[in-house]
């Protein structure tokens, strides 16, 4: 996405730019039911569990269904690559739920590295995720590889907004970073979002941004908030793309796990 001395003229997108769709500050209602998201509503088994019990329950549940994916995972020829790939991430993300991170981190690790080979960069950020959210030493390296991959190819516009979400989570108040991922986030849906789910991914992201200048910037206001956009160049691709280019530099600290040259001279 970025090179190392100039990155603005080398960031690369399957989609043309254009100025940002900026929907007014305090547009509160959506038309359309939320849960049609799948990833932005994410409702763990043990941790919507209300008792010990339930706890219980719900683990022996993701246990029987860890050992049915192992066995289906034993069952595959080495050709079947995506499949294994596929229930691979499945596998931890069950893990997740059943807070057995460092397992989590390695399973999800395994499927990145056969959705990468295969060139599937869906499934590929979705093994980053899983790796993010297993709170491992090089979390942060799997978040900003994801997010690169999440932003330079036109995958699912909903799982390039839970990357770039976890960015906005990871960084301090007071800092740009939430805002450029924030930014780059609507920006995303406004290009590559379709119906049924487009309104309310640019609800989700519009409300982001909102909450991202509460917290920089105190912004309570529509003006308030054109001004923040127009002071920090949120309105400009070029600039927060790059800026974004930046911060993903810093996260992996030349940890790359895609061969981002080459990947870049074929877009």
């Amino acid at each position: 996405m970025v090179g190392n001395k100039n990155p603005l003229p080398t960031l690369h997108f399957d989609f043309c730019r254009g100025n940002p769709l900026w929907l007014p500050f305090f547009w509160i209602k959506s038309t359309r039911d939320h849960n049609t998201m799948k990833y932005l509503n994410t409702n763990p088994s043990i941790q919507g569990a209300e008792d010990a019990e339930d706890v219980q329950v719900a683990s022996q549940v993701l246990e029987r269904k860890l050992a049915e994916l192992d066995n289906q995972i034993a069952e595959l020829s080495d050709n079947d690559v995506l499949k294994r790939a596929k229930l691979l991430l499945d596998y931890g993300s069950t893990c997740l739920e059943l807070q057995r991170q460092f397992e989590a981190w390695q399973v999800g690790q395994q499927a990145f590295q056969f959705f990468a080979s295969a060139e599937d960069w869906e499934g590929a950020v979705l093994a980053c995720n899983v790796m993010f959210e297993a709170e491992q030493s090089d979390s942060l390296v799997a978040l900003g590889n994801g997010v690169w991959l999440a932003v330079t190819f036109p995958i699912d516009p909903e799982i390039s907004t839970v990357m770039l979400e976890h960015i906005v989570d990871e960084t301090p108040t007071k800092s740009d970073g939430a805002a450029v991922a924030a930014a780059v986030a609507h920006y995303i849906v406004d290009l590559r979002a379709k119906e049924p789910d487009r309104e309310n991914l640019l609800f989700f992201t519009n409300q982001l941004l909102a909450k991202v200048a509460r917290c920089h910037s105190k912004v309570e206001n529509q003006t308030d908030f054109e001004a923040w956009v127009t002071q920090l160049e949120l309105d400009s691709p070029d600039d927060f793309l790059g800026r974004l280019a930046q911060v993903l530099n810093v996260m992996v600290q030349d940890d790359w796990w895609v061969d981002r040259d080459a990947l870049r001279a074929r877009l």
